[in-house]
Order: structure tokens, then sequence, then C-alpha cells
């Protein structure tokens, strides 16, 4: 055998004990070795020159290292982000001393052992949807667009009488559909904002067809608490908030009383960002904490980077590329790209040519570790999925 020099890429330990036992390695140098293949890099932000410094210093004492600002070595500064880079190895060696230590070090290094688990990958769930049992990790969930509104961008006013929503809903569960979105109000850049009176006639008369006929579990899209109880009575199955539970203020009250999963999807006012990524799961950290605040278990709760919302195509492409970050909240990521803006003005498309455009966004996102795919063409992005499924998930 001639020699050969090559590259192996190690995404967490399992992995890293398996190309370990691979080489021929006994059981016992398997685990002592595999936690040295996975190497880390973690951004902690405003920590004070006194945590920054015992920081660095107990990672350079294992090996590892820590980026730090200028200012922290004479106190110049207040507040500085760190840049932790390490194996596993090193961190837990780190983490063990950092427990012992004052000035809230300890409580950081929970929540550093908290992400680096996150990190290794998240398991297998089973959602539970009132009585209709959705499976996480499996394979990629496809989450079919019902729209019934006049002026969405894409299918406004196609499926706005009931009976012509539901022959929609029975399409796209034939098509493989794991779960029908159901939305009343457009969320278009320009929309114009309907009242509850008008989501609710435009929602209502739909619902009340599709959860008798339809066998999958029913989102409602919805920022009003009001829209949500009603659909909630009625049967809807999940909510689905592009204000994650900020919009308003009842909302997360009302997902808690009826025990249901909820999507809380990331949006803002304006594109201005100190950091994207940081900011948007900064975002997630608040809302995440204020469902928990209300009774909604994390086992309940699936987070959507919100491409096209508050955003610049430039940072949608940049979020695309970053979906990997998402992981270290450690819940179900949702990804909705489907014939968005975002395609349209990178390929110079219009709305209805942006399918290749929507089938490329969303193998990414599955290779980058999304769970859910919300789509228009449920068809063509159930081979997609399905492919891409085959090429990135581990074989069972």
């Amino acid at each position: 055998m001639s020699l050969q020099v090559r590259h192996i890429e190690i995404k967490n330990r399992e992995q890293a004990l398996e190309e370990i036992a691979a080489v021929g390695a006994d059981q016992a140098g398997c685990r002592l070795m595999a936690p040295k293949a996975v190497h880390r890099v973690l951004k902690i932000s405003g920590l004070t020159p006194v945590q920054a410094t015992i920081l660095k210093q107990e990672m350079l004492a294992r090996g590892g290292d820590a980026a730090v600002a200028r200012g922290v070595v004479d106190h110049t500064v207040e507040k500085t982000d760190v840049l932790l880079m390490g194996t596993l190895k090193q961190y837990n060696a780190m983490l063990a001393k950092l427990e012992l230590q004052p000035f809230g070090l300890a409580a950081l290094a929970g929540e550093i052992r908290r992400v680096l688990q996150n990190l290794e990958g998240r398991p297998i769930r089973r959602l539970d949807c009132r009585g209709k049992e959705l499976v996480l990790g499996e394979r990629t969930l496809v989450m079919g667009i019902l729209n019934v509104t006049p002026d969405s961008f894409s299918d406004g006013g196609r499926f706005n009488d009931p009976s012509r929503a539901l022959e929609h809903a029975h399409r796209l569960v034939e098509e493989g559909a794991d779960i029908i979105d159901l939305g009343g109000e457009s969320t278009r850049p320009g929309h114009t904002p309907v009242s509850l009176e008008e989501e609710l006639r435009r929602v209502i008369p739909v619902l009340e067809k599709l959860v008798q006929e339809v066998p999958v579990p029913i989102s409602v899209d919805t920022t009003k608490a009001a829209v949500a109880r009603e659909a909630l009575e009625i049967g809807a199955h999940i909510i689905n908030d592009q204000w994650a539970l900020r919009a308003d203020p009842e909302m997360a009250a009302v997902v808690a009383r009826y025990g249901v999963p909820v999507i809380l999807m990331h949006n803002q006012v304006g594109t201005e960002y100190e950091d994207l990524m940081g900011d948007i799961i900064r975002f997630f950290r608040e809302s995440i904490a204020m469902a928990m605040e209300a009774g909604i278990g994390t086992d309940k709760i699936i987070i959507d980077p919100g491409i096209g919302f508050g955003k610049t195509v430039e940072q949608n492409l940049e979020i695309m590329n970053r979906l990997p970050e998402l992981a270290c909240l450690g819940l179900p990521v949702l990804l909705g790209t489907s014939r968005k803006s975002m395609i349209g003005k990178t390929l110079d498309l219009p709305v209805e040519q942006r399918l290749e455009g929507t089938a490329a966004t969303v193998a990414i996102g599955i290779a980058a570790g999304v769970d859910i795919v919300r789509v228009h063409d449920v068809k063509e992005m159930v081979r997609v999925a399905r492919m891409t499924d085959a090429m990135v998930r581990p074989i069972s």
C-alpha cells in the first residue's frame, strides 16, 4: 500500500470514536483519544476582564487558547467577547477547574457544558401534537404551505375558498407533506396588516375542515393570541409565531394552556445587527426564556431563523452559510426559504421560477442540520429532502 495523507472531518465525539476504532485502536484507547479529535470554537459575550483573564489562563494551561480584547490585560475595557479554542479533552479539564472559581464562572461552566453537549447532535425526538406524533431526527419533515390570503407573495387568493383550500391540503399530503401550515395574514414585504376579525374570517372556516379531514398535524401561522386560542379550540395542533411570542403578550400563555408545540421565528424591524448570528441566537434565548416562564417546555419548542424577515439578501445568504451555529441551542430547527426574494434577487427570477433555487436552499439546510422545511412545492421538495437525507443522515 502506498503512503497517503488525507483529511478526516470529525463533527462530534461519536464520529471520533468510529474513526479511531477503524484504525484498529482498542476500546480503552478509543475512549481516551476521542475527546482529543473534536475541536470546538465557542464565542462568549459580555465577560469582565477578570472573567476573561481566568478563562484564557485555564485554556492555555491545558493546551487550548482564548482570544480576548486587547484592553483585557490593563482593564481598559469594561466588557469583552472571548473566543475559546480547544478540543473536548481540553474543555473538560478547563471546566472542571472553572466550576471551582468565583466571579460567576461556575455558572458559566454549566452553560459551556450545555452548549458542548448540544453540539454533539440532537437526539431523535417524538413531538406530541395533541395526539398526532411527529418524529424529529429520523428524516427531514416537510411542512406544506396553505395560505388563505388574497395578497400572499406566491399564491395569494388561490385558496381563499374553504373547499379549494381543503382540496389543496389533501394534495399536499398526497405529495408527502408531514404538516400543513395554515396562514391567514400575508407577511410579504409591504403587506397590510389585517384585523383580528378578518384573520379569523379567513382561517377558521378552512381550519374546521382541515382538522376533520386531513390526517397530518395542522399548524396555524399567526402572531395573534386570540387567533391562536380560537384555532386551538377548534383542534389545531401547532402554533407558528413569526414574532416568537413577542407580538402579543398573551401568546405564550395561550400556547402553554393548550400544551401544543410552538415555532419561534426570528424577526425584527430593520436590518441592523451588531453580530448577525450572535444577535439571532440571543433573540432565541430571550424568547425561549419567555416560553419557559409561561410554562412551555423546551420539548415543545422549534426555532426558525426567519429567512427574509428583518434581513438583507446578503444577511440571508450569510445565515444560510452559518445555519450549523444554531445547534448550540439544542432545539429542532425549521427553515422557510420557499420561493423567497433571497432566491429571486440572487437568480434574478420571478416567483414562479424559483423551484431550483428553493431546492438548493432546502438541500443546504438539511446538510446543515435543519429538521423541518416549509415549502410550497411539496412533491419536488420531498424528493430533494429524501436524497439529501440519504447523503447526510446516519444510516440506521
